[in-house]
């Protein structure tokens, strides 16, 4: 199976906005954020889809979500963070993390070809980072 951008990204191949590592985990900032503080949560395991992760890494990647869901409402003061698993631009298993106050930011759809703010994503990894 060819390495995913996110693999290249956990292995330091391509820079990122990392958030938080631990063995099983990654997560970092998304450069197209729906909303600030937008997160990726990611297994180091390269599996495409979430449902075909063991068990444990499953576990492992809910329980890094769970952790920094709290962590991100309770730094950026929002109401929300929502949660989407859905599996279709990368074909690696992944979380999207999405702070919100209404459902129009929750759902907004960012500028995929818009050049990332790469100030503002370093000023967000600062804030809400957990490593």
């Amino acid at each position: 199976m060819e390495e995913t951008i996110f693999t290249k990204i956990i292995n330091g191949d391509i820079p990122s906005y990392k958030v938080y590592e631990d063995d099983e985990t990654f997560a970092f900032l998304d450069i197209h954020p729906a909303a600030p503080g937008h997160t990726l949560v990611v297994p180091k395991k390269q599996v495409q889809f979430a449902w075909d992760l063991d068990s444990e890494t499953y576990q492992a990647v809910m329980k890094t979500a769970k952790q920094l869901a709290s962590h991100i409402r309770e730094t950026l003061a929002v109401e929300y963070v929502g949660m989407k698993i859905e599996g279709v631009d990368v074909p690696h298993a992944h979380v999207h993390l999405i702070p919100f106050n209404n459902t129009d930011e929750y759902n907004n759809k960012p500028d995929m070809t818009a050049e990332p703010d790469h100030a503002r994503l370093q000023q967000m990894q600062a804030k809400i980072s957990l490593s």
